[in-house]
């Protein structure tokens, strides 16, 4: 779902600033279970706005103001309009798990190999 910008009146945003954005959105999340906000791609590619700390992760205990951190990333100034679409949040179960100290990690067919092995 998309987020929109809660203000009353235009923000602008110089070339590396970065806001706290309200969204007036409030919510409670079932247990096992975080909002995840994302960046939108056309405010990035028109704007050069996005989200820091992506995807940020609203936990099931916060009950605050849902907040989307913005940062301009272009040369120019740019406005931030009330009611804007600023982000998106998506939803998600997640698995709790529990970790075990082990001497040993089994075999696999990729190994230790990363950043590039697979190809």
């Amino acid at each position: 779902m998309d987020l929109r910008a809660n203000i009353t009146e235009t923000i602008t945003l110089h070339s590396m600033e970065r806001t706290l954005i309200p969204t007036g959105l409030f919510m409670e999340l079932p247990q096992g279970t975080e909002a995840q906000i994302r960046p939108r791609s056309g405010l990035a590619i028109k704007k050069g706005l996005t989200c820091l700390n992506t995807p940020g992760t609203i936990d099931s205990d916060y009950r605050g103001e849902i907040k989307v951190i913005l940062v301009n990333l272009s040369k120019e100034s740019q406005t931030i309009e009330p009611g804007e679409r600023i982000a998106q949040m998506v939803i998600a179960q997640y698995t709790q798990i529990s970790w075990v100290t082990v001497d040993q990690l089994s075999e696999s067919d990729r190994g230790a190999g990363g950043f590039g092995s697979t190809g």
